[in-house]
């Protein structure tokens, strides 16, 4: 089913585009780097496989790790890269794959757990997705390297042997969690590197993700030499005393404070220019800001800057002093588009709320004109909303931007009606509307909108494609639990809750059913020394927390009912010294989580009891946008719900997670739904041509390439994501002999 209707205008449009955009003078034959190529794109020039053709496409291989966690819904979002024959990705629990690209045959596989230092370590000890690897070889082909990151850790593993290199950084990988410039004690010690990094000659060039909470450690971004692995530059993403923007914060510490505008989405690289182009996330604090006021840079923010040494060059906020968690959630993609005449290199960035946002590469200057316009104050007392947010006049939204009580949804009456009773809890449904008491609707949702799959785009029409989920979810704020005067492990366990945990498991502790489980009843599941295992090493999607030992204490108490004096633990560190009159549980360390008064109740998506959205659909959708014009031109459901098209629904489309690639032949090549599917579409049409099921949902972006004579798309099936099954496959589809 087709959204929006295909016409000859459209057909016109992109006979025009392709008219007037030149042939591109670089190799998409391949697909040697994250995104297929470090312009972003996630395009190839491969025609093998075409619209003629594409129906045709069946199993060439498959191959599995046998390493998926069903308990911990493990998940492999990786988009591999092919080199010179051999597929090189990664598995659930991270170990580096090399496989023959043609049949999907081992050739080696490294596995971190097996160095001498980490022998005893729990691979899934904290959330260690892999997106992809970086590959480096030097200019006589004879040193080829794998760079790939294991949360804080990027391994050098020569591509030939699958042997890790030693003599890089410590023992052979770089530590991300040192060299930052702030002091360690400062900040949350959570620092994982999801997406992969870029190349730039012999340099890695790398981000990370951090914890998003106000205690975050700092989102520097830094370049390391390939081959020794110390670091050669660092970009202050919290600027420091001399740097620019730093006279931009009123709280002339802040570069000692917060941290966050981290880029953990990937970053883009204009390789003729070597301008590196790097996108941000929030200040840490993600939804009260009265502790970090101003706009907040260089969150949320494009940041252009020089390859070879780091220097900035420009940047744009596309959220001032964020309170909604806009990360920018994509590498941009390096386009050339004919505008008013004019030939223009420019840099395209897609966002959660559905924008997309057009620049000249080289100064920054939006192509279509970008409003900044008003917002609501926010009534939470300490917090000061930016006053206006920018909102581009073009490129069309690809997401709707709107979410009222005429857009609520039900697949029954009685459903409809228990959702329109959840509708009205929640008072504010305007988009950058601030966080209050009252509730407000985040729309589209915090996961999008466009996430971390990306857009892919054509280089020869500067045409845009990108998936979207479009699905509300409600953001509440409450008081910070307070210390109680009963000093209790116990009581002071709520507080340590509060402090840590409300946002993600709830007020009631009863998480959301899908990415945060049910901490009710834990002490059934877990021992007390199981749980602080948890706590501090994390697990899943949960983060490790740095707690004091008394918090930990308290923390136990509260989760496994403990008695009040009973000790939960054993202490693992030497006591405090006591103060006159005060307790072991009085004595916890202050931070700078002790000056945020409010939290949020938890990430809650507006669904039924069924789990279906409560919005009127499409819940999912793939889109193209002529970026020349910015006009969008096509819109189709992406994703089914079998059991709804049996009754008569039309086709709703799912949430989704992963992003496409496009070719020269046609074709659009897309998984992300929960359907457990992968499907090819008519990039002029949005037509489906050809779809095929998966052993787990293909969270993650499909990657095609040349072995052996033959057109190969291939995707990692992992699932684990919003209740999908758990899965540890990659699969290749080729034409038949």
């Amino acid at each position: 089913m087709i959204l929006r209707t295909f016409t000859q205008a459209t057909l016109l449009a992109l006979m025009l585009a392709a008219c007037r955009q030149p042939s591109t003078h670089h190799d998409y034959s391949g697909w040697r780097t994250y995104a297929g190529s470090k312009d972003g794109n996630r395009y190839s020039s491969n025609d093998q496989i075409n619209t003629g053709n594409a129906a045709k496409l069946q199993v060439a291989w498959t191959y599995s790790s046998h390493d998926k966690d069903p308990d911990n819904h493990s998940q492999n979002q990786c988009n591999p890269v092919v080199i010179d024959g051999v597929l090189y990705g990664t598995s659930p629990r991270l170990k580096l794959l090399a496989l023959d690209a043609a049949t999907g045959a081992p050739k080696w596989v490294f596995d971190p757990a097996s160095l001498e230092d980490t022998t005893n370590a729990d691979p899934m000890a904290f959330f260690k997705v892999s997106r992809g690897v970086m590959y480096w070889q030097s200019e006589d082909g004879k040193d080829k390297r794998i760079l790939y990151s294991v949360g804080e850790k990027v391994y050098a593993i020569n591509a030939v042997t699958g042997k890790h290199i030693s003599s890089f950084g410590e023992k052979g990988y770089v530590d991300l969690s040192k060299d930052l410039d702030r002091d360690t004690a400062s900040y949350n010690p959570f620092i994982a590197a999801t997406t992969p990094g870029i190349i730039y000659k012999n340099l890695m060039i790398i981000g990370m993700r951090v914890a998003e909470s106000a205690d975050a450690a700092p989102g520097h971004i830094r370049a390391y030499d390939v081959l020794t692995g110390k670091r050669v530059w660092i970009f202050h993403t919290v600027p420091q005393p001399g740097e620019k923007g730093y006279d931009t914060w009123d709280d002339k510490d802040a570069w000692k404070k917060f941290g966050g505008a981290n880029s953990w989405a990937g970053m883009s690289l204009d390789e003729s220019t070597g301008i590196l182009y790097v996108p941000t996330g929030s200040i840490g604090g993600d939804f009260y800001g009265g502790i970090r006021k101003g706009a907040n840079l260089y969150g949320n923010s494009l940041i252009a800057l020089d390859a070879a040494t780091g220097k900035y060059s420009w940047h744009y906020q596309f959220v001032h002093h964020d309170l909604w968690d806009r990360d920018l959630a994509a590498n941009p993609n390096l386009v050339t588009i004919t505008h008013n005449g004019k030939k223009i290199e420019a840099v395209a960035q897609v966002t959660k709320h559905g924008y997309i946002f057009l620049f000249d590469r080289s100064n920054g200057q939006p192509v279509f004109p970008v409003n900044e316009t008003p917002v609501p104050a926010s009534d939470l007392p300490g917090e000061v909303v930016w006053p206006t947010q920018p909102i581009p006049s073009l490129p069309e939204p690809f997401a709707r931007q709107h979410f009222d009580s005429a857009d609520v949804f039900g697949i029954t009456h009685e459903s409809y009606e228990l959702l329109m009773e959840k509708f009205r809890q929640v008072k504010y449904n305007a988009m950058f509307t601030p966080p209050s008491k009252a509730g407000v609707w985040i729309f589209p949702g915090f996961d999008g909108g466009g996430e971390w799959g990306g857009a892919a785009v054509d280089p020869e029409t500067g045409i845009l494609y990108v998936n979207s989920s479009e699905l509300p979810w409600s953001l509440t704020m409450i008081d910070m639990p307070a210390k109680t005067a009963d000093a209790s492990p116990k009581n002071l366990g709520k507080a340590v809750y509060g402090k840590y945990c409300v946002a993600c498991h709830g007020p009631e502790l009863k998480g959301n059913g899908s990415s945060y489980p049910s901490l009710v009843d834990i002490d059934k599941k877990y021992s007390a020394a199981q749980v602080q295992e948890i706590i501090t090493h994390g697990k899943n999607m949960m983060p490790a927390f740095k707690m004091e030992n008394d918090e930990k204490q308290a923390l136990l108490a509260f989760l496994l009912h403990l008695q009040e004096k009973q000790p939960a633990i054993p202490a693992t560190k030497k006591e405090m010294p006591k103060e006159p009159g005060s307790t072991d549980s009085m004595r916890m360390k202050k931070s700078i989580l002790d000056e945020v008064p409010y939290t949020m109740t938890g990430y809650n998506r507006f669904l039924d009891k069924d789990g279906y959205p409560g919005i009127k659909p499409p819940w999912g959708t793939l889109n193209a946008v002529d970026l020349n014009s910015g006009k969008l031109l096509w819109k189709v459901p992406l994703g089914e719900y079998a059991e709804l098209t049996k009754k008569g629904f039309p086709v709703t489309g799912t949430e989704n997670y992963g992003g496409p690639l496009v070719t020269k032949g046609g074709v659009i090549f897309i998984a992300a739904t929960k359907d457990e599917k992968i499907r090819a579409f008519d990039k002029a049409t949005g037509k489906v041509l050809w779809e095929a099921p998966l052993p787990a949902a293909g969270y993650a972006t499909p990657a095609t390439y040349m072995a052996n004579g033959k057109q190969y798309v291939v995707i990692a099936c992992g699932g684990g994501k919003i209740g999908s099954k758990s899965g540890d496959t990659y699969v290749a589809f080729a034409l038949p002999e």
